[in-house]
């Protein structure tokens, strides 16, 4: 008999079982564990790309125009010691020169660049008008920093490529010209970015820079929503990086222009401070409900971030093998999207057009400040390559490292390969049978280009599956390379997120 009181008396009664659905409940349960741990191991993980940037901003500052002496010192007294090789120079010194040329030509350049009339130029715009600018300040700023390092690193081979092979470049000069327009370029397109963020610092009521800063939050709508795998979330990190290490010096500039402005004065600076710490903010906080929702809706754990930790770690140890085919710098701006040279020359400008340098207390002053800068870079560098090796071994890398498999060359059977690397173990080998991470690439003869050792980083993260396949027939590889299926392919998206084929 169904009746009224039944029912209600039914509904106030009846129970449930939650152990009936473990599994469901146990899966949401992990999903708030996961959201939890996001801010910290995201965290380490910024933590950790800040300073591997700032390592390869440092060295533009500090190693690099050392290596330039010591380049043009080896070129000037070389009919001292004769010709004993067919280079002149060894193929990095030749990158380091330009690199110094490039920063030197640039710097002179920026002088004539008004940076006061930009700034009343900016600061007469409308408000809407200054956001519109400022996001598509920041679209532009992605795209010409995909294009330079490929601009850049088009320039290095170029200089560098053996003699002997047949040319297939426009050549050295026109690649330079274009590596130099990049980089002005680029530099002003900062500029113009640092100076509408000081003259959102300036403005009376701080509408321009609430606006600024909200337009963080909107990011998170065109990323949360879309379907990410491991190797988008990747990049997208390394992204984040750039972009909060980019911010950290745009607010340096922007507090060196208003202290210049009221004459040094330490008060001032406390009234920065809360516009500082507001901008900084908001980047962790858009950072940290970014990731935790991407890793929520994509099934995505995040033991992950040790994983993209240890992918940076095994770039910056790869770098210091016999057979590492590029300077950490280098690595860096590929991997990050972040490029050191634009921004150098931005900081070089601005400290050197606000800080006056009179009389010899002051010039003793800038070496005492250069010899830290130095001692900075190299204490930082030491901590990271002792942080990193201890990362590599975590993920279990080290035969990577020891090991490295080749890459099929097109044309040639992967079996050909193996033959000759074969014979060719002892290049990235000592005495001792152990790899060297802190020797000099030994320069080998240029009519043996084959036997030449792909980078261990590329081989790593780069390798298509159907590579794989071809490169090895062991079974116990096999197995050891599925357990990190996902880290290979991490390389294989463009900071866009374009798969590369």
């Amino acid at each position: 008999d169904l009746s009224l009181l039944r029912f209600i008396s039914a509904e106030l009664t009846r129970g449930y079982f939650l152990e009936h659905n473990e599994a469901k409940y146990t899966e949401r349960r992990e999903r708030v564990y996961t959201c939890m741990r996001i801010p910290k191991e995201l965290e380490k993980l910024m933590f950790f790309g800040i300073f591997l940037c700032l390592d390869a901003f440092l060295y533009v500052f500090t190693l690099l125009p050392l290596r330039v002496f010591l380049a043009m010192f080896r070129f000037i007294t070389l009919p001292c010691y004769g010709l004993r090789d067919r280079r002149l120079l060894q193929p990095a010194q030749v990158c380091d020169i330009l690199k110094g040329v490039i920063l030197v030509i640039c710097y002179f350049m920026m002088h004539y660049v008004d940076y006061s009339m930009m700034y009343h130029l900016i600061r007469g715009q409308s408000v809407i008008k200054l956001y519109i600018i400022y996001n598509m300040l920041e679209v532009a700023d992605r795209l010409i920093s995909s294009f330079g390092q490929d601009i850049l690193d088009a320039l290095y081979w170029t200089a560098t490529e053996p003699k002997e092979r047949k040319r297939a470049h426009i050549g050295v000069i026109p690649h330079f010209f274009m590596a130099v327009l990049y980089v002005f370029l680029h530099a002003i397109l900062i500029m113009v970015q640092a100076t509408t963020l000081n003259v959102a610092f300036n403005s009376h009521n701080k509408s321009l820079l609430t606006i600024m800063m909200s337009n963080n939050f909107v990011e998170i709508k065109g990323s949360v929503f879309k379907k990410f795998e491991k190797n988008n979330l990747f990049q997208m990190s390394n992204s984040d990086i750039k972009e909060r290490f980019t911010n950290y010096v745009l607010l340096l500039i922007v507090c060196l222009r208003n202290m210049e402005q009221f004459s040094w004065n330490p008060d001032h600076l406390w009234v920065l401070f809360p516009d500082v710490c507001m901008v900084v903010a908001s980047e962790i906080a858009v950072d940290i409900v970014k990731h935790a929702f991407i890793t929520k809706f994509n099934d995505i754990t995040a033991d992950v971030y040790s994983e993209y930790r240890a992918s940076l770690a095994f770039d910056l140890v790869s770098s210091r093998q016999k057979n590492a085919y590029t300077d950490y710098s280098d690595s860096v701006s590929r991997r990050m999207g972040f490029i050191p040279l634009p921004l150098a020359v931005l900081l070089i400008r601005v400290v050197t057009s606000s800080i006056k340098v009179q009389g010899v207390l002051a010039y003793v002053c800038v070496v005492l400040f250069y010899c830290g800068l130095i001692s900075l870079k190299v204490l930082n560098s030491i901590v990271l390559l002792g942080k990193s090796c201890q990362y590599v071994k975590e993920a279990k890398m080290e035969e990577k490292l020891f090991n490295p498999v080749l890459t099929a060359t097109p044309g040639k059977p992967a079996g050909k390969q193996q033959g000759m690397f074969k014979s060719t173990q002892g290049i990235s080998t000592d005495e001792n049978g152990s790899a060297s991470v802190t020797s000099q690439p030994v320069h080998h003869k240029e009519n043996m280009p084959s036997l030449l050792v792909t980078s261990n980083s590329d081989q790593f993260l780069t390798t298509p599956d159907g590579e794989e396949k071809d490169i090895s027939q062991d079974s116990s590889e096999l197995k050891h390379r599925s357990a990190k299926k996902d880290l290979l392919e991490i390389d294989r998206f463009t900071i866009c997120g374009n798969r590369i084929d």
